[in-house]
Protein backbone atom coordinates (compact mmCIF):
# COMPACT_ATOMS: atom_id res chain seq x y z
CA UNK A 1 0.00 0.00 0.00
CA UNK A 2 1.26 3.50 -1.46
CA UNK A 3 2.08 5.66 1.95
CA UNK A 4 0.19 9.11 2.01
CA UNK A 5 3.05 11.99 1.98
CA UNK A 6 1.38 14.95 4.41
CA UNK A 7 2.14 18.72 3.70
CA UNK A 8 3.81 18.63 6.33
CA UNK A 9 6.78 16.02 5.11
CA UNK A 10 5.88 18.13 1.35
CA UNK A 11 7.57 21.44 2.77
CA UNK A 12 10.07 19.72 5.23
CA UNK A 13 11.25 17.67 1.91
CA UNK A 14 11.68 20.70 0.09
CA UNK A 15 13.52 22.36 2.58
CA UNK A 16 15.64 20.05 2.93
CA UNK A 17 16.37 19.35 -0.68
CA UNK A 18 17.20 23.49 -1.06
CA UNK A 19 19.47 23.81 1.88
CA UNK A 20 21.45 20.70 0.74
CA UNK A 21 21.54 22.16 -2.73
CA UNK A 22 23.18 25.59 -1.19
CA UNK A 23 25.44 23.86 1.00
CA UNK A 24 26.93 22.22 -2.23
CA UNK A 25 27.39 25.47 -3.88
CA UNK A 26 29.45 28.23 -3.37
CA UNK A 27 27.20 31.03 -4.06
CA UNK A 28 23.74 30.62 -5.40
CA UNK A 29 20.27 32.38 -6.13
CA UNK A 30 17.17 31.61 -6.00
CA UNK A 31 16.21 31.14 -9.23
CA UNK A 32 19.39 28.84 -9.69
CA UNK A 33 17.91 26.71 -7.07
CA UNK A 34 14.43 27.21 -8.47
CA UNK A 35 15.51 25.62 -11.63
CA UNK A 36 17.77 23.21 -10.38
CA UNK A 37 15.45 21.06 -7.68
CA UNK A 38 11.99 22.08 -10.40
CA UNK A 39 10.48 23.27 -7.17
CA UNK A 40 8.58 27.08 -7.66
CA UNK A 41 10.24 29.79 -7.45
CA UNK A 42 7.80 31.17 -4.42
CA UNK A 43 8.50 27.72 -2.31
CA UNK A 44 11.92 28.45 -3.26
CA UNK A 45 12.13 31.82 -1.79
CA UNK A 46 9.80 30.82 1.23
CA UNK A 47 12.44 28.76 2.38
CA UNK A 48 15.66 30.49 2.29
CA UNK A 49 13.74 33.43 3.91
CA UNK A 50 13.40 31.04 6.83
CA UNK A 51 16.75 29.64 6.53
CA UNK A 52 18.08 32.95 6.44
CA UNK A 53 15.81 33.99 9.67
CA UNK A 54 17.83 30.24 11.34
CA UNK A 55 21.25 31.85 10.55
CA UNK A 56 22.06 28.83 8.35
CA UNK A 57 22.10 30.61 4.92
CA UNK A 58 23.22 34.31 4.61
CA UNK A 59 22.90 36.85 1.61
CA UNK A 60 26.10 37.34 -0.04
CA UNK A 61 25.95 40.22 -2.69
CA UNK A 62 24.54 39.81 -6.04
CA UNK A 63 24.87 37.13 -9.06
CA UNK A 64 26.06 38.37 -11.91
CA UNK A 65 23.88 39.70 -14.31
CA UNK A 66 22.64 37.71 -17.33
CA UNK A 67 21.01 41.08 -18.94
CA UNK A 68 18.25 41.49 -16.31
CA UNK A 69 17.75 42.75 -12.95
CA UNK A 70 20.70 40.66 -10.34
CA UNK A 71 19.47 38.14 -8.49
CA UNK A 72 20.40 38.09 -4.59
CA UNK A 73 23.45 35.38 -4.04
CA UNK A 74 22.89 33.22 -1.08
CA UNK A 75 25.58 31.15 0.68
CA UNK A 76 25.27 29.09 3.62
CA UNK A 77 26.43 29.85 7.64
CA UNK A 78 29.22 26.77 6.78
CA UNK A 79 30.85 27.33 10.03
CA UNK A 80 27.47 27.63 11.82
CA UNK A 81 27.60 23.79 12.51
CA UNK A 82 30.26 21.43 13.01
CA UNK A 83 31.13 17.69 13.01
CA UNK A 84 34.07 15.40 13.85
CA UNK A 85 35.10 12.63 12.60
CA UNK A 86 36.84 9.90 14.36
CA UNK A 87 38.67 7.20 12.94
CA UNK A 88 39.66 3.87 15.55
CA UNK A 89 41.97 1.72 14.11
CA UNK A 90 44.49 -0.87 15.34
CA UNK A 91 47.67 1.68 16.16
CA UNK A 92 45.99 5.21 15.73
CA UNK A 93 43.14 7.37 15.98
CA UNK A 94 42.32 9.87 12.99
CA UNK A 95 41.08 13.26 14.06
CA UNK A 96 38.78 15.50 11.60
CA UNK A 97 37.16 18.84 11.82
CA UNK A 98 34.22 19.69 9.21
CA UNK A 99 31.63 22.43 8.49
CA UNK A 100 28.00 21.91 6.96
CA UNK A 101 30.04 21.89 3.47
CA UNK A 102 31.95 19.27 4.07
CA UNK A 103 35.24 21.56 4.29
CA UNK A 104 37.97 19.87 6.77
CA UNK A 105 38.96 22.88 9.19
CA UNK A 106 41.45 20.10 10.84
CA UNK A 107 42.72 16.92 11.04
CA UNK A 108 45.33 15.38 13.04
CA UNK A 109 46.55 11.73 12.76
CA UNK A 110 47.46 10.21 16.54
CA UNK A 111 49.64 6.98 17.42
CA UNK A 112 47.15 5.59 20.24
CA UNK A 113 47.06 1.55 20.04
CA UNK A 114 43.90 0.19 20.58
CA UNK A 115 42.84 -1.13 24.53
CA UNK A 116 39.64 -3.30 25.55
CA UNK A 117 39.99 -0.31 28.42
CA UNK A 118 37.58 2.03 29.76
CA UNK A 119 40.49 4.37 30.04
CA UNK A 120 41.09 4.04 26.54
CA UNK A 121 38.33 6.05 25.86
CA UNK A 122 39.00 8.51 27.98
CA UNK A 123 42.47 9.35 26.45
CA UNK A 124 40.62 9.62 23.20
CA UNK A 125 37.87 11.78 24.56
CA UNK A 126 41.37 14.53 26.38
CA UNK A 127 42.54 14.27 23.00
CA UNK A 128 39.52 14.69 21.50
CA UNK A 129 38.84 18.21 23.40
CA UNK A 130 42.63 19.29 22.93
CA UNK A 131 42.07 18.38 19.17
CA UNK A 132 38.96 21.03 19.37
CA UNK A 133 40.37 23.70 21.71
CA UNK A 134 43.36 23.60 18.92
CA UNK A 135 40.85 24.21 16.18
CA UNK A 136 39.68 27.09 18.14
CA UNK A 137 36.10 25.59 17.90
CA UNK A 138 32.89 26.41 19.61
CA UNK A 139 31.29 23.89 21.47
CA UNK A 140 27.69 24.62 21.24
CA UNK A 141 28.41 24.48 17.61
CA UNK A 142 29.55 20.86 17.75
CA UNK A 143 26.26 18.08 15.95
CA UNK A 144 28.29 15.35 17.26
CA UNK A 145 30.80 12.83 16.62
CA UNK A 146 31.18 10.27 13.44
CA UNK A 147 33.19 7.18 14.65
CA UNK A 148 34.34 4.93 12.35
CA UNK A 149 35.33 1.53 13.07
CA UNK A 150 37.21 -1.48 11.11
CA UNK A 151 34.31 -3.89 11.57
CA UNK A 152 30.81 -4.93 11.22
CA UNK A 153 28.61 -1.70 12.60
CA UNK A 154 24.77 -3.52 12.94
CA UNK A 155 22.83 -0.04 12.81
CA UNK A 156 20.03 -2.32 13.92
CA UNK A 157 21.46 -3.87 17.07
CA UNK A 158 23.25 -0.70 17.85
CA UNK A 159 26.34 -2.52 18.26
CA UNK A 160 29.90 -2.83 17.20
CA UNK A 161 28.92 -6.78 16.11
CA UNK A 162 32.68 -8.11 15.56
CA UNK A 163 36.26 -6.45 14.22
CA UNK A 164 38.89 -9.12 14.32
CA UNK A 165 41.62 -6.15 13.74
CA UNK A 166 40.67 -4.81 17.05
CA UNK A 167 39.61 -8.46 18.54
CA UNK A 168 36.37 -7.48 20.12
CA UNK A 169 32.54 -8.24 19.52
CA UNK A 170 28.96 -7.19 20.75
CA UNK A 171 30.10 -3.73 22.11
CA UNK A 172 26.63 -1.34 22.41
CA UNK A 173 27.27 1.45 20.83
CA UNK A 174 25.91 3.11 24.09
CA UNK A 175 29.00 1.36 26.24
CA UNK A 176 31.50 4.13 23.78
CA UNK A 177 29.45 6.99 23.45
CA UNK A 178 28.84 7.43 27.58
CA UNK A 179 32.42 8.42 27.22
CA UNK A 180 31.57 11.64 24.89
CA UNK A 181 29.90 14.53 25.61
CA UNK A 182 28.61 14.95 22.07
CA UNK A 183 26.24 12.55 20.68
CA UNK A 184 27.75 9.73 18.49
CA UNK A 185 26.99 8.14 15.33
CA UNK A 186 28.75 4.78 14.85
CA UNK A 187 29.88 3.78 11.08
CA UNK A 188 32.32 0.83 9.34
CA UNK A 189 35.37 2.24 8.15
CA UNK A 190 35.11 1.48 4.48
CA UNK A 191 31.19 2.67 4.55
CA UNK A 192 32.65 5.81 5.88
CA UNK A 193 35.00 6.31 3.22
CA UNK A 194 32.41 5.35 0.58
CA UNK A 195 30.40 7.83 2.02
CA UNK A 196 32.72 10.79 1.89
CA UNK A 197 33.69 10.30 -1.77
CA UNK A 198 29.62 9.99 -3.04
CA UNK A 199 28.60 12.54 -0.97
CA UNK A 200 31.62 15.18 -1.06
CA UNK A 201 33.78 13.67 -4.18
CA UNK A 202 33.85 14.27 -8.08
CA UNK A 203 31.97 10.08 -8.59
CA UNK A 204 28.73 10.83 -9.27
CA UNK A 205 26.16 7.43 -9.31
CA UNK A 206 26.61 4.37 -8.48
CA UNK A 207 30.17 3.04 -7.56
CA UNK A 208 32.23 0.42 -5.12
CA UNK A 209 34.93 1.99 -2.67
CA UNK A 210 37.63 -0.42 -2.47
CA UNK A 211 39.35 0.19 0.60
CA UNK A 212 42.71 -1.18 0.65
CA UNK A 213 44.04 -0.01 4.28
CA UNK A 214 46.03 -2.03 6.44
CA UNK A 215 42.96 -3.88 6.10
CA UNK A 216 40.51 -4.39 2.53
CA UNK A 217 36.99 -3.66 3.09
CA UNK A 218 34.57 -2.12 0.54
CA UNK A 219 31.44 -0.12 0.72
CA UNK A 220 28.81 0.51 -2.09
CA UNK A 221 27.36 3.95 -2.59
CA UNK A 222 24.04 4.20 -4.79
CA UNK A 223 21.24 6.90 -5.23
CA UNK A 224 22.66 9.31 -2.20
CA UNK A 225 23.32 6.32 0.20
CA UNK A 226 25.19 3.69 1.25
CA UNK A 227 23.86 0.04 0.81
CA UNK A 228 24.49 -1.74 4.03
CA UNK A 229 23.26 -5.39 3.07
CA UNK A 230 20.99 -7.89 5.75
CA UNK A 231 23.84 -8.04 8.06
CA UNK A 232 25.65 -5.05 7.61
CA UNK A 233 28.46 -6.60 5.99
CA UNK A 234 27.62 -5.73 2.35
CA UNK A 235 30.95 -5.18 0.84
CA UNK A 236 33.24 -6.91 3.01
CA UNK A 237 35.71 -8.45 0.11
CA UNK A 238 38.24 -8.56 2.18
CA UNK A 239 37.54 -12.16 3.08
CA UNK A 240 36.67 -13.00 -0.36
CA UNK A 241 38.79 -15.77 -1.00
CA UNK A 242 41.34 -14.98 -4.07
CA UNK A 243 43.41 -17.72 -3.60
CA UNK A 244 42.48 -21.40 -2.41
CA UNK A 245 44.79 -23.21 -0.12
CA UNK A 246 46.85 -19.73 -0.03
CA UNK A 247 47.98 -17.91 3.23
CA UNK A 248 46.84 -17.69 6.76
CA UNK A 249 44.69 -14.20 6.66
CA UNK A 250 44.26 -13.04 10.11
CA UNK A 251 40.54 -14.23 10.24
CA UNK A 252 42.19 -17.55 10.17
CA UNK A 253 40.53 -18.68 6.62
CA UNK A 254 43.43 -19.26 3.96
CA UNK A 255 43.78 -17.20 0.69
CA UNK A 256 41.55 -14.00 1.59
CA UNK A 257 42.13 -10.94 -0.66
CA UNK A 258 43.37 -9.50 2.41
CA UNK A 259 46.44 -11.47 2.63
CA UNK A 260 47.40 -9.97 -1.09
CA UNK A 261 45.85 -6.32 -1.10
CA UNK A 262 46.15 -5.03 2.21
CA UNK A 263 48.64 -1.72 2.70
CA UNK A 264 50.77 -3.76 4.82
CA UNK A 265 51.77 -5.75 1.71
CA UNK A 266 53.69 -2.81 0.44
CA UNK A 267 54.33 -0.64 3.74
CA UNK A 268 56.32 -4.24 5.41
CA UNK A 269 59.13 -3.45 2.68
CA UNK A 270 59.98 -0.36 4.28
CA UNK A 271 59.82 -0.48 7.73
CA UNK A 272 55.70 -0.16 8.16
CA UNK A 273 56.19 3.36 5.92
CA UNK A 274 53.75 3.31 2.87
CA UNK A 275 54.94 6.42 1.59
CA UNK A 276 58.43 5.52 1.62
CA UNK A 277 57.49 2.87 -0.57
CA UNK A 278 55.64 4.81 -3.33
CA UNK A 279 59.31 7.02 -3.16
CA UNK A 280 61.05 3.81 -3.86
CA UNK A 281 58.64 2.67 -6.49
CA UNK A 282 58.78 6.15 -7.91
CA UNK A 283 62.84 5.90 -7.86
CA UNK A 284 61.86 2.49 -9.60
CA UNK A 285 63.51 0.73 -7.51
CA UNK A 286 64.27 -3.52 -8.22
CA UNK A 287 62.51 -4.53 -4.92
CA UNK A 288 59.74 -2.35 -5.10
CA UNK A 289 58.92 -2.85 -8.54
CA UNK A 290 58.66 -6.30 -8.17
CA UNK A 291 56.79 -6.08 -4.95
CA UNK A 292 54.09 -3.73 -7.00
CA UNK A 293 53.58 -6.46 -9.83
CA UNK A 294 52.57 -8.93 -7.61
CA UNK A 295 50.34 -6.64 -5.80
CA UNK A 296 48.97 -5.06 -8.97
CA UNK A 297 48.53 -8.48 -10.45
CA UNK A 298 46.13 -9.85 -7.54
CA UNK A 299 44.43 -6.48 -7.17
CA UNK A 300 43.45 -6.53 -10.77
CA UNK A 301 41.95 -10.06 -9.99
CA UNK A 302 40.20 -8.75 -7.41
CA UNK A 303 38.41 -5.20 -9.07
CA UNK A 304 37.64 -7.79 -11.96
CA UNK A 305 36.06 -10.04 -9.94
CA UNK A 306 34.27 -7.01 -8.09
CA UNK A 307 33.46 -5.55 -11.62
CA UNK A 308 31.80 -8.64 -13.03
CA UNK A 309 29.53 -8.92 -10.15
CA UNK A 310 28.49 -5.11 -9.87
CA UNK A 311 28.98 -3.33 -13.22
CA UNK A 312 29.72 0.12 -11.54
CA UNK A 313 32.72 2.30 -11.41
CA UNK A 314 35.33 1.02 -8.64
CA UNK A 315 37.15 3.97 -6.79
CA UNK A 316 40.59 2.95 -5.17
CA UNK A 317 40.61 3.90 -1.78
CA UNK A 318 41.88 3.53 1.83
CA UNK A 319 45.95 3.66 2.60
CA UNK A 320 47.05 2.40 -0.80
CA UNK A 321 43.81 4.36 -2.17
CA UNK A 322 45.87 7.79 -1.30
CA UNK A 323 49.46 7.25 -3.41
CA UNK A 324 47.53 4.86 -6.65
CA UNK A 325 46.71 7.83 -8.87
CA UNK A 326 50.06 8.49 -10.10
CA UNK A 327 50.34 4.13 -10.75
CA UNK A 328 47.16 4.11 -11.75
CA UNK A 329 48.04 2.94 -15.64
CA UNK A 330 50.05 -0.58 -14.00
CA UNK A 331 46.20 -1.23 -12.43
CA UNK A 332 44.20 -0.82 -15.39
CA UNK A 333 46.20 -1.71 -17.62
CA UNK A 334 45.88 -5.44 -15.79
CA UNK A 335 42.24 -4.86 -14.86
CA UNK A 336 41.65 -4.45 -18.93
CA UNK A 337 44.03 -7.41 -20.02
CA UNK A 338 41.16 -9.40 -17.80
CA UNK A 339 38.11 -7.38 -19.31
CA UNK A 340 35.84 -10.09 -21.62
CA UNK A 341 33.44 -6.64 -22.78
CA UNK A 342 36.35 -4.79 -23.77
CA UNK A 343 40.05 -3.20 -23.67
CA UNK A 344 39.26 -0.39 -21.79
CA UNK A 345 39.66 0.09 -18.17
CA UNK A 346 37.47 3.47 -17.49
CA UNK A 347 35.51 2.08 -14.90
CA UNK A 348 38.68 2.33 -12.21
CA UNK A 349 39.51 5.42 -10.21
CA UNK A 350 41.49 6.84 -7.30
CA UNK A 351 40.20 8.03 -4.46
CA UNK A 352 39.23 11.89 -4.20
CA UNK A 353 40.50 12.21 -0.46
CA UNK A 354 43.74 11.14 0.57
CA UNK A 355 43.81 12.12 3.64
CA UNK A 356 41.23 10.44 6.78
CA UNK A 357 38.56 9.70 4.46
CA UNK A 358 36.96 7.09 6.75
CA UNK A 359 36.89 10.21 9.31
CA UNK A 360 35.46 12.72 7.03
CA UNK A 361 32.87 10.30 6.26
CA UNK A 362 31.71 9.56 9.63
CA UNK A 363 31.54 13.88 9.95
CA UNK A 364 29.61 14.03 7.05
CA UNK A 365 26.83 11.63 8.45
CA UNK A 366 26.92 13.59 11.27
CA UNK A 367 25.98 17.12 8.66
CA UNK A 368 24.38 15.23 6.69
CA UNK A 369 21.53 13.85 9.67
CA UNK A 370 21.26 17.67 10.81
CA UNK A 371 20.71 18.47 7.13
CA UNK A 372 17.78 16.35 6.74
CA UNK A 373 16.18 17.27 10.26
CA UNK A 374 16.30 21.02 8.95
Amino acid sequence: MKKNITNIEVKKNNRNRIFRYICKHDRVSNPDIAYALQISLPTVIQNTKELIERRLVEEAGEMQSTGGRRAKALTVCANRKLAVGLDITRNHIGLVLTNLTGEIIRYDRIYLAYRKEVDYYHEINQKLEQFLTDCGADRERILGIGISWPGIVNLQREEISYSHVLNIESIPFHEISRHFAYPCFFMNDANAGAYAEGIHGDTSGRFFYFSLSNTVGGGIFSGNELIFGQNFRCGEVGHMTLVPDGPVCYCGKRGCLDVYCSAKRLSEETDGKLELFFERLKEKDGRALEIWDAYTTYLSMAIHNIYMALDCIIVLGGYVGSYVEKHIRDVCRKVAERNIFSDQCDFVRPCTFQIEAAALGAASQVIEMFIKSV
